[in-house]
């Protein structure tokens, strides 16, 4: 049996000094008995691609998921996918073809759930709401088991309107839903000998996001903990995670187990930059001079949000069957920006930097002839690489990739034509993008923490970087004390064959990291078409609810 552990998030500067003082006992002597070390994960180190490409073993050049949503071809506007989206082939389903039984718990990027040979409940993404039901379980016939054990909790508290109770609570829940998740792997564990057990914590992401700044007295916005009332959640939730640890290796007996975060996080600085008024300065983009209408759009996705309660929220982005809440995000990026006179536009996510070209033939109003495509992007690229913060006139750009240079395979054109990874100040704190809002301004901006109270609106102190975390051990694992680093796609591969299946590798896009795996594999013939899901398109309704959810996690 392999037990696989997801730790979403979990961080090696949040880990490693807490195994050093022996408050992770349980990590520490997994790892101690065969192999750990960091995790590279792809680029943007966000939760889609980066689980997806643990799943497929292939980058997002292949698997077709770049981010939570993806750009309708041809237009201005935006739709969020689903694991029907994924153009290859799971681990979960090469091993349902080798006959070897499966239980997945809470990974994203699968619902809707696959047809396994085992259960598969699917994460986060699922477009219904908080408590679980028979769409996002197959087969459906199982949910019973989990509603049994009192479900799997995802997305169940707002992380808006933050005040001085609102600690509290979250550390509460937090907790409370890594224990809940538990008692469901307990009861799956104890009714089957599975041939591969994976179940996914996102707490220790949704803890790093938000209490960042109780964990590191040197964050800009630790002054602002000084009189709230709780400690350092983050290592409360990572050694809550470290004894369930200890509970599911004690169930599975036997077994091979791998622990692993899909990226890690560091601490947010107070420096804000507006992809688009950059743009403008520099002559590529023009906003529209009539304003009005992009001004209370802007406005209108963070009062929806932010004021609103969640009960009504819900009903909100039902309006018109969806309609009203895909305008209002659709509108939110790209509100604003006059087409027809740029000639190129970010859609200024806070967690995927990127800079799109428009282009004749391509988008709807595009300017850019295909025959200055690349010297444009390369400028651009340029222009930003010698981008300076107008006070410390430090670099406010770390790294700008052509798509081409981070990708490989048929759909790398569906990534921005520039991707961009911005810099760190003083301390490694990031520097994060913000909307323009549709309309000029200063290009950088510094967040005011006299009025900074925390949640998704304000800021928050937390935020993603590239390296996770793994340890695996277990009888086929033999003992190794230098630390490696693992990327993303090599997981795949690699627990294929410790678990006695293999393929050929011209399927992966990472190695097995050999001498790892000592078990006997037994090769399975070429990748039956059938394992590539069939695209399903969401309802405007779901695509509402998914709205919803990802704002409650803090991802828009």
């Amino acid at each position: 049996m392999l037990l696989i552990v997801g730790w979403d998030g979990a961080s090696p500067n949040l880990l490693e000094p807490m195994v050093e003082a022996g408050k992770m006992p349980n990590f520490a002597r997994l790892r101690s008995r065969g192999l750990g070390g960091g995790v590279q994960a792809p680029w943007p180190p966000v939760t889609f691609p980066s689980w997806t490409t643990f799943m497929t073993g292939m980058n997002p050049g292949r698997h077709g998921i770049f981010d939570f949503t993806r750009r309708e071809p041809g237009a201005y506007r935006v739709h969020f996918v689903n694991s029907t989206w994924r153009r290859a082939p799971s681990i979960w389903s090469r091993f349902s073809v080798a006959g070897k039984r499966v239980c997945i718990l809470g990974l994203p990027a699968t619902y809707p759930p696959e047809p396994v040979n085992g259960v598969m409940v699917s994460g986060f993404d699922t477009p219904v709401t908080t408590r679980i039901d028979r769409s996002f379980v197959y087969p459906a016939e199982r949910a019973g088991e989990v509603l049994e054990a009192g479900g799997f909790p995802f997305a169940d508290f707002q992380e808006f309107r933050v005040g001085r109770g609102w600690y509290s609570k979250a550390r509460t829940r937090l907790l409370e839903g890594i224990a809940q998740k538990l008692r469901v792997a307990e009861q799956l564990l104890r009714r089957e000998r599975w041939d591969v057990f994976l179940i996914l914590f996102g707490e220790s992401d949704t803890a790093a996001h938000h209490f960042w700044h109780f964990a590191d007295s040197a964050s800009p916005f630790a002054p602002m903990r000084e009189d709230l009332p709780v400690g350092n959640v983050i290592a409360e939730v990572y050694e809550a995670l470290d004894r369930a640890l200890g509970r599911l290796v004690q169930l599975a007996g036997e077994a091979d187990v791998l622990v692993v975060s899909d990226h890690g996080f560091g601490g947010v600085g107070t420096t804000r930059v507006h992809l688009n008024r950059w743009l403008e300065r520099n002559g590529w983009l023009r906003f529209l001079s009539g304003r009005a209408k992009a001004r209370v759009l802007g406005y209108l996705k963070p009062l929806a949000l932010g004021v609103v309660p969640s009960r009504v929220q819900r009903s909100l982005f039902s309006l018109h069957g969806g309609r009203w809440s895909n305008a209002m995000e659709t509108s939110a990026r790209f509100a604003g920006i006059d087409f027809s006179r740029s000639a190129a536009f970010s859609e200024e996510l806070s967690y995927f930097p990127s800079i799109w070209l428009n282009v004749k033939g391509r988008e709807p109003l595009g300017v850019v002839p295909w025959s200055d495509y690349d010297q444009l992007r390369r400028a651009i690229r340029d222009a930003l690489l010698e981008w300076r913060h107008p006070v410390t006139a430090r670099p406010l750009v770390r790294n700008v990739w052509l798509r081409e240079e981070l990708y490989v395979g048929p759909y790398v054109v569906e990534a921005p034509d520039l991707v961009v990874e911005l810099a760190e100040e003083n301390g490694g704190y990031a520097v994060l993008p913000a909307s323009s809002q549709g309309r000029p301004g200063p290009e950088v901006t510094e967040l005011d923490l006299r009025a900074w109270r925390g949640g998704k609106l304000q800021g928050l102190s937390g935020s993603h970087r590239r390296e996770g975390i793994f340890a695996l051990s277990g009888p086929r694992i033999p003992k190794i004390q230098a630390r490696l680093t693992v990327a993303m796609e090599q997981f795949a591969p690699t627990i294929l064959k410790m678990c006695g299946v293999a393929y050929p590798m011209q399927f992966f896009d990472g190695e097995i990291f050999a001498p790892v795996v000592s078990g006997v594999s037994r090769t399975v013939g070429p990748e039956p078409s059938a394992l590539v899901p069939t695209q399903r398109v969401y309802t405007e309704e779901e695509e509402a609810e998914i709205l919803r959810r990802l704002k409650d996690l803090g991802y828009y």
